[in-house]
């Protein structure tokens, strides 16, 4: 089922999420089908269930091909419950951003280029994979969500932030960020 996405200005995007305490219940298996439906009908690279008024740390992310960052590589399908990012060197570097709960806006923020990421899956099994680039931020973005923290809160230069049909007219109209 698709599910509305708060946009920023509701209260509940800047709460801190509750870790989840069951894994594999009828509640969370339905919760992270629908944060599918949610993300692929909106064309996301990733969603937090706080983006979706759940107070849980659950995110996803990942897509072979995504039309609202065509140049980006693959990153795969995940389920990312419970996460804790680890950065594996201070190197940051800086990136385009654009955010479902954000819509129509871009803005440049800076993010650590490789991290170790671990936490479970909807079983339970716990997952630990190293990210670098696009996949790292991705999963910065998503996790920052279940912190309360929105990724213009990150930027640091506001001439790097505006309307996405102005700074690249050539993304697919109606994009909704």
């Amino acid at each position: 089922m698709i599910r509305e996405i708060l946009k920023m200005g509701d209260p509940r995007l800047l709460q801190v999420a509750r870790p989840v305490e069951r894994f594999n219940t009828p509640e969370l298996r339905t919760l992270i089908e629908d944060m599918f439906d949610t993300m692929d009908h909106a064309n996301g690279a990733g969603l937090a269930a706080p983006q979706i008024g759940v107070d849980l740390q659950v995110v996803i992310f990942g897509f072979d091909r995504n039309p609202r960052y065509p140049d980006a590589p693959t990153v795969p399908k995940t389920v990312l419950i419970n996460p804790v990012l680890e950065m594996e060197s201070d190197e940051m570097e800086d990136g385009w951003e654009g955010c479902l709960s954000v819509p129509g806006l871009r803005g440049v923020v800076p993010r650590h280029l490789r991290l170790k990421y671990s936490g479970h899956d909807l079983m339970g099994n716990r997952i630990e994979r190293v990210a670098e680039g696009f996949h790292a931020r991705v999963v910065q973005h998503e996790c920052d969500h279940l912190q309360g923290i929105l990724y213009p809160m990150r930027i640091k230069d506001f001439r790097q932030f505006g309307f996405t049909e102005v700074l690249f007219p050539d993304l697919p109209p109606n994009n909704d960020d």
